[in-house]
């Protein structure tokens, strides 16, 4: 049976180690009202007082709405000090910046706001001499259901080895709030959208794999694919002297 008082004791002294050898003053985090930001908020907040998280809806009304309660959920139930930056007006300005140079497809705009939220948050972390957690867990970085250089950027991320099935059971263990643990997955980049419809596949089959290397054979593909295409995501970027040794 897994001991999640012991797991929860290692996972904070990880944290306070970082803290120590980076002589940082303290932690920050993007909130988003999911699973993993919620997690991680709760681990920080244990591991540091000063610890904050940043609420940056951009664009779709899900995160001015459910999403919104939620991450508040979070910090006042965990005594986590908060603020809000609306990133829509940056958005909108970048687009109106291309202008007719660029056309921009649906997925460099999707991958916009991820990659603003990142910028503030390191903004207010170099003002603030903070460490910016990260909130991907294993299953999401073994799929590639990230943002390069967004939401897969930070200083030291202490739940990446967790499935979402284990993310899950650890909020369970500390309480969180309900709706966070109830709600379908979600990166909120537009109205309606869900993780597990974009990727065709859910959460519980790619833990399955990851764990176990088993699953329905068109699952097992989808997982494959992702994972094979989304390799330059999980690696540091090539450099000359790497590649001509």
């Amino acid at each position: 049976m897994r001991d999640y008082k012991k797991e929860l004791e290692n996972r904070i002294e990880f944290i306070r180690s970082q803290l120590r050898e980076s002589g940082a003053k303290g932690i920050i985090f993007g909130n988003s009202g999911g699973k993993d930001c919620a997690l991680v908020g709760i681990l920080c907040k244990m591991a540091c007082e000063d610890t904050v998280c940043i609420q940056l809806p951009c664009h779709s009304k899900q995160n001015f709405g459910s999403d919104m309660d939620d991450a508040l959920a979070v910090a006042k139930k965990f005594n986590i000090a908060h603020r809000t930056f609306d990133l829509t007006p940056v958005r909108e300005a970048i687009i109106q910046m291309m202008g007719d140079e660029v056309s921009l497809n649906n997925n460099a705009l999707v991958n916009l706001p991820p990659r603003l939220r990142m910028t503030t948050l390191y903004t207010v972390a170099a003002a603030e001499g903070r460490l910016v957690a990260g909130t991907g867990n294993r299953s999401e970085r073994y799929m590639g259901y990230f943002t390069k250089h967004g939401d897969g950027g930070c200083d030291f991320n202490p739940i990446s080895d967790l499935t979402v099935g284990e993310v899950y059971e650890f909020l369970r263990f500390l309480d969180a709030p309900a709706s966070v643990i109830e709600k379908a997955p979600s990166a909120g980049l537009y109205e309606g959208q869900t993780d597990e419809k974009d990727m065709g596949v859910t959460y519980a089959e790619i833990d399955e794999y990851i764990l176990n290397g088993t699953g329905k054979p068109e699952s097992v593909e989808i997982i494959k694919r992702y994972h094979r295409v989304s390799e330059h995501k999980r690696r540091m970027p090539a450099t000359f002297a790497e590649v001509n040794d």
